[in-house]
């Protein structure tokens, strides 16, 4: 009898049935994710178990292995659902916003940690650790920073377009600046805890000023 065969019976299914799922097993997966990010803020990855999130969850461990065969998979699939609505709800803020110099301030005021306590942004940082040994979570390391190049990238040519933005160096650069400072940043407040977010957000207006690309109508590129 595999592991997942042990967790159904320890869910309370009474045979053995490999295809037999309940109705809400993408909201029993994604309450399982929400354990996985809060439990690591409590814990921290390197000591995070199985047990762990399902104490979280208010569940067994057995009844968390019903639905993943482990917290390697479990994780891989918190990281995944972590860039996506990192991504998604900052595209979001952004689409909503018409001056590409206001669209450039939300990027980078969402995009940064709200404190050391920001239980999603801790774990995606900590999960970079694991990109080394693990080809999946290296992937979507990958995945992370090509999105956030281009949500910086399709601002950069919005502002050029609209004669906003005058950056001297190539979008690519400016981009590619711009997710470094963030990433920088974002790990001084969840890890280090040497600056804040505010701090941090209006060192990056700064750099992008003078970069050419202002995120106010008042400041003026040099």
């Amino acid at each position: 009898m595999s592991k997942n065969d042990y967790g159904r019976l320890a869910c309370g299914v009474g045979t053995v049935n490999p295809v037999a799922r309940p109705r809400n097993q993408h909201a029993r997966r994604e309450a399982l994710i929400e354990a996985t990010y809060a439990a690591s803020r409590e814990r921290g990855l390197r000591a995070l178990s199985l047990t762990d999130v399902a104490k979280q969850a208010g569940l067994t461990r057995g009844a968390v292995l019903y639905y993943y065969d482990d917290l390697d998979s479990l994780l891989v699939e918190a990281h995944s659902a972590g860039i996506a609505r990192f991504c998604d709800q900052r595209d979001a803020l952004i689409s909503a916003t018409p001056d590409p110099r206001q669209q450039l301030d939300v990027a980078i005021t969402s995009g940064l940690p709200e404190g050391p306590d920001d239980a999603l942004m801790r774990l995606l940082y900590e999960l970079d650790v694991l990109a080394g040994s693990s080809a999946l979570h290296e992937k979507l390391v990958q995945e992370l920073d090509a999105r956030q190049v281009k949500t910086y990238l399709g601002i950069i040519a919005a502002g050029r377009a609209a004669k906003v933005f005058t950056p001297a160096l190539s979008d690519e650069l400016v981009a590619a600046t711009l997710v470094a400072l963030e990433d920088g940043y974002g790990l001084q407040i969840v890890a280090d805890r040497v600056t804040t977010r505010d701090a941090a957000a209006d060192g990056m207006r700064a750099v992008a000023t003078q970069l050419g690309c202002p995120t106010s109508p008042c400041e003026v590129s040099s």
